[in-house]
């Protein structure tokens, strides 16, 4: 950026600007910056701070391929996916854990999120996480379209799914389009007539063209527990379907097995969810996983196929590895084709 350039920004990003330059640029300590600067140790901190938390610097950590851990080989090798794995020690509280992955993926969503873009976003407890520490990017022509409804018989779902939305974004100048029906219907007819009607259609072309789907992934299982399965979403009669499914875990309200199947699951006649189908037709499906309990719905939507890109802490991808080896020590086969 030119001199007159950075003139007419406000003074607290030009001085910003300046002590990322000075420090990551230049390798000046904190103490030397404050001098050139003429302002205290303390002040310098803070602004590399807000460099970083506002996106004016961005930190990127490259791994030589042959660095690259054993485990995210194995899980490319295995699933064709990229894993980024979020470092960190196994005694660590699993809220603790999904805030550290939610502020780790929120640093790695800028590769994947560009101009002319339509983007599918879930909504959900990691997702809200996630948009919690998202930095900005300034972009054009980029839309957010939620991809289920979140209304249920307590709520509307409307003030926590579109929060989730609007901090999308405002932080990538993008517009939003929200999706205001049940996350899941009473009856199957009531919602082939909601899809019918051309208010939710133009909501359901949207999703159909999108570039990006962000997810995390329900489980009934997590220690974290899902907003799925803690908001009222579900009664006794809908957790006894899914035991009896075999239901391990949802995306987007849309409930599959640990072999990736879908297809025969009663509730997902009701689900607002987009069909698991669509889902795979997205180029980039990004998805984003905190703690060991949801391993099993992991397996389950890798053997899908509803996952390009991974953001995972440590031990979920260690544990999912050590179930892959122990399944083809057994013999296990590979993802198995939903019957229609």
């Amino acid at each position: 950026m030119s001199a007159p350039e950075t003139q007419n920004l406000p003074e607290k990003v030009r001085d910003a600007l300046k002590a990322g330059h000075l420090y990551y640029m230049q390798d000046l300590t904190m103490e030397a910056i404050a001098h050139e600067m003429h302002t205290s140790r303390s002040s310098v901190s803070r602004l590399l701070s807000y460099a970083r938390a506002s996106g004016l610097v961005t930190i990127q950590i490259a791994q030589p391929h042959e660095g690259a851990t054993r485990v995210q080989q194995e899980l490319h090798a295995r699933y064709g996916i990229g894993a980024h794995i979020v470092p960190m020690p196994s005694a660590i509280s699993d809220v603790d854990r999904l805030e550290r992955v939610a502020i780790s993926a929120a640093r790695i969503l800028d590769r994947f999120i560009d101009s002319n873009m339509t983007v599918g976003v879930a909504w959900g407890s990691t997702m809200s996480a996630l948009s919690r520490h998202l930095i900005p990017k300034d972009l054009h022509n980029v839309e957010f379209v939620q991809l289920n409804g979140a209304g249920n018989t307590y709520t509307t779902g409307v003030l926590y799914a579109s929060e989730i939305l609007r901090r999308f974004g405002d932080t990538y100048s993008g517009t939003i389009q929200e999706f205001p029906v049940p996350a899941l219907f009473d009856d199957p007819q009531t919602k082939q007539a909601m899809w019918r009607e051309r208010s939710t259609r133009r909501i359901l072309d949207i999703q159909e063209r999108m570039d990006v789907a962000l997810f995390g992934l329900g489980s009934p299982f997590s220690e974290v527990r899902s907003h799925v399965y803690a908001g009222g979403y579900l009664d006794a009669a809908d957790y006894a379907s899914l035991d009896t499914s075999g239901v391990v875990g949802d995306v987007a309200t849309v409930f599959f097995r640990e072999d990736g199947s879908h297809h025969g699951i009663p509730l997902n006649e009701r689900a607002s969810g987009p069909d698991i189908d669509l889902i795979k037709r997205v180029p980039r499906r990004v998805c984003i996983v905190s703690g060991p309990s949801k391993v099993h719905s992991l397996r389950g939507a890798l053997a899908a196929g509803l996952i390009t890109d991974l953001i995972v802490d440590e031990g979920t991808a260690r544990a999912l590895a050590d179930i892959g080896e122990a399944g083809e020590a057994a013999g296990a086969v590979g993802p198995v084709e939903d019957a229609a």
